[in-house]
């Protein structure tokens, strides 16, 4: 699977890719509501200077960027990583690179940060 260079990034990141759910009204995504109990939130810088954050616990996690937010399920695997994955992307967490997957495309993303 080849890894997009930079013309191809920046639309990797729309809901019309990821198909990342919008928010009600102008805010912005800031964190998920506390019932959803994710214990490690982290920020990732992706090529195209995007930055995503990435919630998560043992069995799910939220995609959050900018508006758009994408809830994916922990998926049991021998391979290398966190695997989280929903009807639409494929998310691998190894070490600081998170990877986004949707068919055959690929972003990879820096982690910048680990709150």
């Amino acid at each position: 699977m080849p890894v997009l260079f930079f013309p191809l990034l920046l639309p990797l990141l729309s809901s019309q890719l990821f198909s990342l759910q919008p928010l009600g009204g102008s805010t912005l995504a800031m964190g998920s509501p506390w019932w959803e109990d994710y214990g490690i939130t982290e920020q990732f810088l992706c090529p195209d200077q995007r930055r995503v954050t990435l919630e998560r616990n043992d069995a799910q996690a939220s995609l959050i960027a900018g508006r758009f937010r994408s809830t994916l399920f922990r998926e049991a695997s021998d391979l290398p990583g966190l695997r989280y994955r929903n009807e639409q992307m494929t998310l691998i967490l190894k070490g600081d690179v998170l990877t986004m997957e949707k068919l055959s495309q690929r972003l990879e993303c820096l982690r910048t940060e680990q709150v």
